[in-house]
């Protein structure tokens, strides 16, 4: 395990998380969308945000070609639209159905999304060259 990669994750995922929530609490208080679309937003807003840094500070990605950086980012978005499901239904589930405070649930939400993207992005996104060609 790279100890400076995680350390950047980290910092960025907590920047993503941020930015995901500000844009949640944007889009569901000051415009007065409901919960499930001002997720998706939020998460959408997020997910670029991610990309970029992903790919440029924290997994360095050397992919250059452009056959090579559009599987990169279909992978990426790819994992992020799973983990952007389960957001979404994490959100219905415990805002919604259940009452509970939605901004607490987003926070808690986005711990756990921020862990999985990790994981995807460690196993299946930013491989070294010479690991993408293997698979």
């Amino acid at each position: 395990m790279n100890l400076r990669q995680l350390v950047l994750y980290g910092i960025f995922g907590v920047i993503t998380t941020l930015i995901n929530i500000a844009a949640y609490w944007a889009v569901t208080r000051l415009i007065g969308l409901p919960v499930v679309t001002s997720t998706v937003i939020a998460w959408l807003v997020a997910v670029f945000f991610a990309y970029w840094s992903n790919r440029k500070f924290v997994f360095q990605s050397k992919t250059s070609s452009l056959v090579g950086i559009f599987f990169e980012a279909v992978y990426f978005f790819a994992a992020r639209i799973a983990t952007g499901v389960f957001d979404v239904a994490f959100m219905w589930l415990f805002a919604d159905v259940l009452a509970l405070n939605d901004v607490i649930v987003k926070v808690v939400s986005n711990v756990i999304v921020v862990i999985l993207n990790y994981v995807a992005s460690k196993m299946f996104v930013f491989k070294p060259e010479s690991e993408a060609k293997k698979s």
